[in-house]
Protein backbone atom coordinates (compact mmCIF):
# COMPACT_ATOMS: atom_id res chain seq x y z
CA UNK A 1 0.00 0.00 0.00
CA UNK A 2 1.41 3.42 -1.00
CA UNK A 3 2.04 6.33 1.37
CA UNK A 4 -0.72 8.33 -0.34
CA UNK A 5 -3.20 5.50 0.27
CA UNK A 6 -2.18 5.27 3.92
CA UNK A 7 -2.66 9.03 4.37
CA UNK A 8 -6.08 8.90 2.69
CA UNK A 9 -7.10 5.96 4.90
CA UNK A 10 -5.93 7.77 8.02
CA UNK A 11 -7.79 10.93 6.99
CA UNK A 12 -10.98 8.94 6.33
CA UNK A 13 -10.72 7.17 9.70
CA UNK A 14 -10.35 10.53 11.43
CA UNK A 15 -13.47 11.86 9.70
CA UNK A 16 -15.40 8.74 10.67
CA UNK A 17 -14.31 9.14 14.30
CA UNK A 18 -15.62 12.70 14.47
CA UNK A 19 -18.85 11.67 12.75
CA UNK A 20 -19.39 8.91 15.36
CA UNK A 21 -18.68 11.42 18.12
CA UNK A 22 -21.20 13.86 16.63
CA UNK A 23 -23.90 11.17 16.47
CA UNK A 24 -23.22 10.29 20.09
CA UNK A 25 -23.68 13.94 21.02
CA UNK A 26 -27.03 14.09 19.21
CA UNK A 27 -28.31 10.95 20.95
CA UNK A 28 -27.05 12.22 24.32
CA UNK A 29 -29.01 15.46 23.90
CA UNK A 30 -32.15 13.49 23.06
CA UNK A 31 -31.61 11.09 25.96
CA UNK A 32 -30.98 13.65 28.70
CA UNK A 33 -33.47 16.28 27.51
CA UNK A 34 -36.38 13.86 27.77
CA UNK A 35 -37.75 11.68 30.59
CA UNK A 36 -36.23 8.18 31.00
CA UNK A 37 -39.40 6.64 29.61
CA UNK A 38 -38.34 7.83 26.15
CA UNK A 39 -35.61 5.37 25.12
CA UNK A 40 -33.37 6.83 22.42
CA UNK A 41 -30.56 4.37 23.12
CA UNK A 42 -31.49 2.38 20.01
CA UNK A 43 -30.07 5.25 17.97
CA UNK A 44 -26.58 4.26 19.15
CA UNK A 45 -26.84 1.36 16.67
CA UNK A 46 -25.96 3.82 13.87
CA UNK A 47 -22.60 4.90 15.36
CA UNK A 48 -21.76 1.26 16.20
CA UNK A 49 -22.32 0.15 12.59
CA UNK A 50 -20.45 3.16 11.26
CA UNK A 51 -17.49 2.47 13.54
CA UNK A 52 -17.49 -1.19 12.52
CA UNK A 53 -17.31 -0.23 8.86
CA UNK A 54 -14.37 2.17 9.06
CA UNK A 55 -12.65 1.94 12.45
CA UNK A 56 -10.70 -0.78 14.29
CA UNK A 57 -12.25 -3.64 16.25
CA UNK A 58 -11.01 -2.14 19.51
CA UNK A 59 -12.71 1.15 18.69
CA UNK A 60 -15.96 -0.68 17.86
CA UNK A 61 -15.81 -2.44 21.23
CA UNK A 62 -15.23 0.86 23.01
CA UNK A 63 -18.12 2.51 21.15
CA UNK A 64 -20.46 -0.39 22.04
CA UNK A 65 -19.52 -0.32 25.73
CA UNK A 66 -19.92 3.47 25.97
CA UNK A 67 -23.32 3.27 24.22
CA UNK A 68 -24.53 0.63 26.70
CA UNK A 69 -23.29 2.63 29.71
CA UNK A 70 -24.95 5.85 28.51
CA UNK A 71 -28.22 4.02 27.78
CA UNK A 72 -28.36 2.61 31.33
CA UNK A 73 -27.03 5.70 33.10
CA UNK A 74 -30.04 7.74 32.00
CA UNK A 75 -32.05 5.79 34.56
CA UNK A 76 -30.37 7.67 37.41
CA UNK A 77 -28.94 10.78 35.77
CA UNK A 78 -29.84 13.57 36.17
CA UNK A 79 -32.19 11.97 38.76
CA UNK A 80 -35.09 14.41 38.45
CA UNK A 81 -37.58 11.85 37.15
CA UNK A 82 -39.06 8.85 38.88
CA UNK A 83 -38.01 5.54 37.30
CA UNK A 84 -40.54 2.72 36.88
CA UNK A 85 -40.05 -1.01 36.22
CA UNK A 86 -41.22 -0.83 32.57
CA UNK A 87 -38.64 1.89 31.93
CA UNK A 88 -35.86 -0.27 33.38
CA UNK A 89 -36.99 -3.18 31.19
CA UNK A 90 -37.00 -0.99 28.07
CA UNK A 91 -33.52 0.29 28.89
CA UNK A 92 -32.21 -3.25 29.45
CA UNK A 93 -33.75 -4.42 26.17
CA UNK A 94 -32.14 -1.46 24.36
CA UNK A 95 -28.79 -2.30 25.98
CA UNK A 96 -29.13 -5.93 24.91
CA UNK A 97 -29.91 -4.78 21.36
CA UNK A 98 -26.73 -2.66 21.35
CA UNK A 99 -24.65 -5.63 22.57
CA UNK A 100 -26.14 -7.93 19.91
CA UNK A 101 -25.49 -5.28 17.26
CA UNK A 102 -21.86 -5.02 18.34
CA UNK A 103 -21.39 -8.81 18.30
CA UNK A 104 -23.09 -9.33 14.94
CA UNK A 105 -21.29 -6.43 13.32
CA UNK A 106 -17.97 -7.83 14.57
CA UNK A 107 -18.80 -11.27 13.16
CA UNK A 108 -19.78 -9.69 9.86
CA UNK A 109 -16.48 -7.84 9.84
CA UNK A 110 -14.53 -11.07 10.48
CA UNK A 111 -16.50 -12.86 7.75
CA UNK A 112 -15.78 -10.08 5.24
CA UNK A 113 -12.08 -10.13 6.13
CA UNK A 114 -11.96 -13.91 5.72
CA UNK A 115 -13.78 -13.64 2.40
CA UNK A 116 -11.33 -10.98 1.23
CA UNK A 117 -8.38 -13.14 2.25
CA UNK A 118 -9.88 -16.10 0.39
CA UNK A 119 -10.39 -13.99 -2.73
CA UNK A 120 -6.82 -12.73 -2.50
CA UNK A 121 -5.59 -16.30 -2.08
CA UNK A 122 -7.60 -17.48 -5.10
CA UNK A 123 -6.24 -14.63 -7.20
CA UNK A 124 -2.71 -15.53 -6.11
CA UNK A 125 -3.34 -19.19 -6.99
CA UNK A 126 -4.65 -18.20 -10.43
CA UNK A 127 -1.55 -16.09 -10.97
CA UNK A 128 0.69 -18.97 -9.91
CA UNK A 129 -1.23 -21.32 -12.23
CA UNK A 130 -0.64 -18.95 -15.18
CA UNK A 131 3.03 -18.71 -14.25
CA UNK A 132 3.24 -22.51 -14.13
CA UNK A 133 1.64 -22.79 -17.56
CA UNK A 134 4.08 -20.24 -18.97
CA UNK A 135 6.97 -22.01 -17.27
CA UNK A 136 5.94 -25.41 -18.65
CA UNK A 137 5.50 -24.02 -22.16
CA UNK A 138 8.85 -22.22 -22.06
CA UNK A 139 10.60 -25.26 -20.61
CA UNK A 140 9.10 -27.54 -23.24
CA UNK A 141 10.25 -25.24 -26.03
CA UNK A 142 13.74 -24.58 -24.64
CA UNK A 143 14.47 -28.24 -23.91
CA UNK A 144 12.73 -30.06 -26.75
CA UNK A 145 13.73 -27.80 -29.64
CA UNK A 146 17.52 -28.36 -29.39
CA UNK A 147 17.01 -32.09 -28.79
CA UNK A 148 14.79 -32.45 -31.85
CA UNK A 149 17.30 -30.47 -33.90
CA UNK A 150 20.16 -32.65 -32.71
CA UNK A 151 18.23 -35.86 -33.50
CA UNK A 152 17.42 -34.72 -37.05
CA UNK A 153 21.03 -33.65 -37.62
CA UNK A 154 22.34 -37.00 -36.40
CA UNK A 155 19.88 -38.85 -38.64
CA UNK A 156 21.10 -36.84 -41.62
CA UNK A 157 24.72 -37.64 -40.73
CA UNK A 158 23.83 -41.32 -40.31
CA UNK A 159 22.30 -41.40 -43.81
CA UNK A 160 25.46 -39.83 -45.25
CA UNK A 161 23.71 -36.66 -46.35
CA UNK A 162 26.86 -34.58 -45.82
CA UNK A 163 29.60 -37.12 -46.47
CA UNK A 164 30.17 -40.83 -46.78
CA UNK A 165 30.43 -42.58 -43.41
CA UNK A 166 31.65 -46.02 -42.36
CA UNK A 167 29.61 -48.73 -40.68
CA UNK A 168 31.29 -48.09 -37.32
CA UNK A 169 30.35 -44.42 -37.57
CA UNK A 170 26.75 -45.34 -38.35
CA UNK A 171 26.65 -47.41 -35.17
CA UNK A 172 27.99 -44.45 -33.19
CA UNK A 173 25.36 -42.16 -34.72
CA UNK A 174 22.62 -44.71 -33.96
CA UNK A 175 23.72 -44.83 -30.34
CA UNK A 176 23.73 -41.03 -30.13
CA UNK A 177 20.26 -40.85 -31.69
CA UNK A 178 18.87 -43.37 -29.18
CA UNK A 179 20.47 -41.42 -26.35
CA UNK A 180 18.92 -38.14 -27.52
CA UNK A 181 15.54 -39.83 -28.04
CA UNK A 182 15.71 -41.21 -24.50
CA UNK A 183 16.49 -37.74 -23.17
CA UNK A 184 13.61 -36.27 -25.20
CA UNK A 185 11.24 -38.88 -23.82
CA UNK A 186 12.41 -38.08 -20.28
CA UNK A 187 11.79 -34.36 -20.84
CA UNK A 188 8.28 -35.06 -22.16
CA UNK A 189 7.54 -37.35 -19.22
CA UNK A 190 8.77 -34.74 -16.73
CA UNK A 191 6.55 -32.10 -18.30
CA UNK A 192 3.54 -34.41 -18.33
CA UNK A 193 4.02 -35.35 -14.68
CA UNK A 194 4.39 -31.66 -13.83
CA UNK A 195 1.17 -30.75 -15.67
CA UNK A 196 -0.75 -33.67 -14.18
CA UNK A 197 0.31 -32.76 -10.64
CA UNK A 198 -0.59 -29.09 -11.06
CA UNK A 199 -3.59 -29.14 -13.39
CA UNK A 200 -4.88 -32.70 -13.18
CA UNK A 201 -4.91 -35.27 -15.97
CA UNK A 202 -7.30 -34.33 -18.78
CA UNK A 203 -8.80 -37.33 -20.59
CA UNK A 204 -10.62 -37.53 -23.94
CA UNK A 205 -12.34 -40.89 -23.67
CA UNK A 206 -13.87 -42.90 -26.50
CA UNK A 207 -14.54 -46.65 -26.93
CA UNK A 208 -11.14 -48.18 -27.64
CA UNK A 209 -9.65 -51.67 -28.01
CA UNK A 210 -6.72 -52.40 -25.67
CA UNK A 211 -5.49 -55.23 -27.89
CA UNK A 212 -5.08 -52.89 -30.84
CA UNK A 213 -3.22 -50.34 -28.71
CA UNK A 214 -0.90 -52.99 -27.25
CA UNK A 215 0.00 -54.32 -30.70
CA UNK A 216 0.61 -50.83 -32.08
CA UNK A 217 2.94 -49.93 -29.21
CA UNK A 218 4.77 -53.25 -29.44
CA UNK A 219 5.42 -52.59 -33.13
CA UNK A 220 7.18 -49.32 -32.28
CA UNK A 221 9.44 -51.14 -29.80
CA UNK A 222 10.68 -53.90 -32.10
CA UNK A 223 14.04 -52.16 -32.62
CA UNK A 224 14.58 -51.81 -28.86
CA UNK A 225 13.62 -55.46 -28.31
CA UNK A 226 15.93 -56.56 -31.10
CA UNK A 227 18.84 -54.54 -29.71
CA UNK A 228 18.43 -56.30 -26.37
CA UNK A 229 17.63 -59.66 -28.01
CA UNK A 230 14.28 -59.85 -26.23
CA UNK A 231 11.38 -61.71 -27.82
CA UNK A 232 7.92 -60.07 -27.59
CA UNK A 233 4.86 -62.34 -27.49
CA UNK A 234 1.12 -61.88 -27.07
CA UNK A 235 -1.36 -64.16 -25.34
CA UNK A 236 -5.15 -63.76 -25.21
CA UNK A 237 -6.15 -65.62 -22.08
CA UNK A 238 -7.54 -69.12 -22.39
CA UNK A 239 -7.85 -68.75 -26.15
CA UNK A 240 -4.92 -68.40 -28.55
CA UNK A 241 -7.12 -66.41 -30.93
CA UNK A 242 -6.92 -62.62 -31.06
CA UNK A 243 -9.76 -60.97 -29.21
CA UNK A 244 -11.07 -57.46 -28.45
CA UNK A 245 -10.86 -55.76 -25.07
CA UNK A 246 -13.09 -52.70 -25.25
CA UNK A 247 -12.81 -49.89 -22.68
CA UNK A 248 -13.83 -46.27 -22.53
CA UNK A 249 -10.45 -44.58 -22.56
CA UNK A 250 -8.05 -42.00 -23.88
CA UNK A 251 -6.05 -43.70 -26.63
CA UNK A 252 -3.06 -41.37 -26.39
CA UNK A 253 -2.69 -41.79 -22.63
CA UNK A 254 -3.22 -45.55 -22.69
CA UNK A 255 -0.55 -45.88 -25.37
CA UNK A 256 1.82 -44.23 -22.92
CA UNK A 257 0.96 -46.81 -20.28
CA UNK A 258 1.72 -49.66 -22.68
CA UNK A 259 4.90 -47.92 -23.86
CA UNK A 260 6.13 -47.43 -20.30
CA UNK A 261 5.36 -50.99 -19.19
CA UNK A 262 6.74 -52.66 -22.33
CA UNK A 263 9.88 -50.51 -22.37
CA UNK A 264 10.37 -51.24 -18.70
CA UNK A 265 9.92 -54.99 -19.30
CA UNK A 266 12.31 -55.06 -22.28
CA UNK A 267 15.02 -53.11 -20.47
CA UNK A 268 14.78 -55.28 -17.36
CA UNK A 269 14.74 -58.64 -19.12
CA UNK A 270 17.89 -60.67 -19.56
CA UNK A 271 19.37 -60.81 -23.05
CA UNK A 272 17.74 -63.62 -24.96
CA UNK A 273 14.76 -63.47 -22.62
CA UNK A 274 11.07 -63.02 -23.34
CA UNK A 275 8.46 -60.35 -22.64
CA UNK A 276 4.91 -61.64 -22.69
CA UNK A 277 1.77 -59.52 -22.90
CA UNK A 278 -1.35 -61.26 -21.55
CA UNK A 279 -4.69 -59.72 -22.52
CA UNK A 280 -7.64 -61.10 -20.59
CA UNK A 281 -11.30 -60.20 -20.17
CA UNK A 282 -13.21 -60.55 -16.91
CA UNK A 283 -16.83 -59.83 -16.05
CA UNK A 284 -16.38 -56.15 -15.18
CA UNK A 285 -12.77 -55.46 -16.13
CA UNK A 286 -10.33 -55.77 -19.00
CA UNK A 287 -7.00 -57.00 -17.63
CA UNK A 288 -3.51 -56.50 -19.09
CA UNK A 289 -0.42 -58.28 -17.78
CA UNK A 290 3.11 -57.44 -18.93
CA UNK A 291 5.60 -60.12 -17.87
CA UNK A 292 9.38 -59.85 -18.12
CA UNK A 293 12.20 -62.32 -17.56
CA UNK A 294 14.28 -60.11 -15.28
CA UNK A 295 15.63 -60.51 -11.77
CA UNK A 296 12.40 -59.57 -9.99
CA UNK A 297 11.73 -56.86 -7.44
CA UNK A 298 12.59 -56.98 -3.71
CA UNK A 299 9.50 -57.31 -1.53
CA UNK A 300 10.25 -54.09 0.38
CA UNK A 301 10.21 -52.13 -2.89
CA UNK A 302 6.62 -52.93 -3.89
CA UNK A 303 5.06 -50.26 -1.64
CA UNK A 304 7.22 -47.56 -3.29
CA UNK A 305 7.20 -48.88 -6.84
CA UNK A 306 4.75 -46.33 -8.27
CA UNK A 307 6.09 -43.32 -6.36
CA UNK A 308 7.61 -40.41 -8.21
CA UNK A 309 11.37 -40.74 -8.92
CA UNK A 310 11.59 -44.11 -7.16
CA UNK A 311 14.23 -46.37 -8.73
CA UNK A 312 15.00 -48.95 -6.06
CA UNK A 313 18.18 -50.94 -5.47
CA UNK A 314 17.37 -54.23 -7.15
CA UNK A 315 19.68 -56.22 -9.44
CA UNK A 316 17.53 -55.33 -12.43
CA UNK A 317 19.77 -54.46 -15.33
CA UNK A 318 18.85 -50.87 -16.12
CA UNK A 319 17.43 -47.97 -14.22
CA UNK A 320 15.12 -45.31 -15.59
CA UNK A 321 14.01 -41.91 -14.37
CA UNK A 322 11.55 -43.27 -11.82
CA UNK A 323 8.72 -41.43 -13.60
CA UNK A 324 7.33 -43.99 -16.06
CA UNK A 325 5.50 -46.09 -13.49
CA UNK A 326 4.35 -42.99 -11.61
CA UNK A 327 2.85 -41.56 -14.81
CA UNK A 328 1.30 -44.93 -15.66
CA UNK A 329 -0.40 -45.04 -12.28
CA UNK A 330 -1.77 -41.51 -12.82
CA UNK A 331 -3.24 -42.51 -16.18
CA UNK A 332 -4.71 -45.84 -15.05
CA UNK A 333 -6.28 -44.34 -11.93
CA UNK A 334 -7.71 -41.46 -13.98
CA UNK A 335 -9.53 -44.18 -15.98
CA UNK A 336 -10.94 -45.58 -12.69
CA UNK A 337 -8.58 -48.52 -12.98
CA UNK A 338 -5.89 -50.09 -10.85
CA UNK A 339 -2.24 -50.98 -11.47
CA UNK A 340 0.11 -53.16 -9.42
CA UNK A 341 3.09 -55.51 -9.73
CA UNK A 342 3.89 -59.08 -8.69
CA UNK A 343 6.99 -61.24 -8.84
CA UNK A 344 6.85 -64.34 -10.99
CA UNK A 345 8.31 -67.72 -10.17
CA UNK A 346 11.01 -68.71 -10.70
CA UNK A 347 12.13 -65.40 -12.28
CA UNK A 348 10.67 -62.22 -13.61
CA UNK A 349 8.13 -59.56 -12.72
CA UNK A 350 4.55 -59.07 -13.87
CA UNK A 351 2.94 -55.63 -14.07
CA UNK A 352 -0.85 -55.77 -14.14
CA UNK A 353 -3.47 -53.13 -14.74
CA UNK A 354 -7.19 -53.39 -15.15
CA UNK A 355 -9.76 -50.98 -16.53
CA UNK A 356 -13.58 -51.05 -16.37
CA UNK A 357 -14.93 -52.95 -19.36
CA UNK A 358 -17.50 -51.42 -21.65
CA UNK A 359 -20.94 -52.99 -21.11
CA UNK A 360 -21.17 -53.53 -24.89
CA UNK A 361 -18.86 -54.26 -27.79
CA UNK A 362 -18.80 -51.32 -30.23
CA UNK A 363 -18.94 -51.95 -33.96
CA UNK A 364 -15.59 -52.84 -35.49
CA UNK A 365 -15.54 -49.56 -37.39
CA UNK A 366 -15.43 -47.44 -34.17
Amino acid sequence: MSLKSLLNLKDWSSQTFWLVLSLFAVVLVLEYSTPPDYVFGYLYIGPILLANAYLSRVTVLQVTVIACVLTLSNLWLPGIHEVHAPTISSRLIATLALIVTGILSDRSRCYQQALLQQQTKLQAQEKVAHLREDFAATLAHDLKTPLLGAIETLKALQKGSFDHIHTSQQQVFATMIRSHQTTLKLVETLLDVYRNDTEGLQLHCVPIDLVEIAEEVALTLTDLAASRRVHLTFSYGESDFRRYLWVNGDGFQLRRVFANLLTNAINHSVRGGKVEVLLESAAAYQIVKVCDSGAGIPLEAFSHLFERFYQGDSDRQTKGSGLGLYLSRQIVEAHNGKIWAENRHPIGTMFIFRLPALPFQPPLGV
